[in-house]
């Protein structure tokens, strides 16, 4: 076999490896939504079925939005996510702009024990970020649910990595030309960075829509529930009704899939031009 075949046939088998790897994964996914649509009497059926018999069961769907008030969660959610998001991604680029830019003692040293929070798991900080934020008198609001996500040591570094790859000449030309720091941010420095903050944004907002341990921790009352802790309030004292926590898991992933599709574009360019998210 010549060697350009062999290389077509590794790159085919590369292929098909990948493509039943992705089928893998998605897997679960598939059939959580194809499971929403499902009726109580399909989950009992032996052998276990993949596809319902009809999609246009709807009847899992509306028990999500009246046994528990989901709207409302679903704009607490919304509310906490964006602005914690915004937030998030204001301080990393701050943060990693002086990183870059500025020179001041122990910068290193910093930058060093920022990466090492990285590693520290963030159930650690549980009791002691609940104990603060209970003597802030912020329980049961949307600045306490989201002010312990307010900075992402990820976001600082991506960014940081990021900007260091800048032509240093454009800041000083920008400077002479009496840009401040603030414009050169704004004006200059964002827009060429925009495919990697679509792609934080989406990371970290993905990961506050499903946080769930902090909001429970936080909220004591129905009204300033997020929807994570809805889905858990769809089960009954009679037992686990799975066609209608499905539905509710569908219901709660459109946002994020939604997003996704509206910022695909950005997350490509970002990954093409060598940006890891970690």
């Amino acid at each position: 076999m010549s060697r350009s075949r062999r290389i077509h046939a590794r790159e085919w088998t590369l292929s098909i490896l990948a493509l039943l790897l992705g089928c893998l994964i998605l897997f679960p996914l598939f059939y959580g939504i194809l499971g929403a649509f499902k009726s109580p009497a399909e989950f009992i059926v032996y052998p276990p079925t993949v596809f319902p018999n009809s999609f246009g069961y709807l009847a899992n769907f509306e028990t999500v939005f009246t046994r528990v008030p989901m709207l409302r969660y679903f704009w607490n959610t919304l509310i906490v996510a964006t602005f914690t998001t915004l937030i998030r991604l204001l301080i990393a680029v701050f943060a990693a702009y002086a990183f870059v830019f500025f020179q001041f003692p122990g910068k290193k040293a910093l930058f060093f024990l920022l990466l090492g929070t990285m590693m520290l798991p963030a159930d650690t900080l549980v009791i002691t970020n609940y104990q603060t934020v209970s003597r802030l008198g912020l329980l049961d609001t949307y600045l306490g649910i989201g002010i312990v996500s307010f900075v992402g040591a990820s976001q600082m570094f991506m960014l940081r990595q990021h900007f260091l790859s800048s032509p240093k000449p454009l800041r000083e030309a920008a400077q002479l030309d009496g840009c401040g720091d603030l414009k050169f941010i704004f004006f200059i420095l964002l827009p060429m960075s925009m495919p990697l903050l679509f792609t934080l944004f989406l990371q970290a907002f993905v990961a506050q829509w499903n946080a769930y341990l902090w909001p429970l921790l936080v909220t004591n009352t129905t009204e300033m529930r997020t929807v994570q802790i809805g889905i858990t309030m769809l089960t009954t004292i009679e037992g686990t009704n799975y066609e209608t926590i499905l539905a509710g898991a569908a219901v709660t992933m459109t946002p994020a899939i939604l997003l996704f599709i509206l910022l695909r574009r950005s997350i490509t360019r970002t990954m093409s031009g060598g940006a890891i998210i970690g």
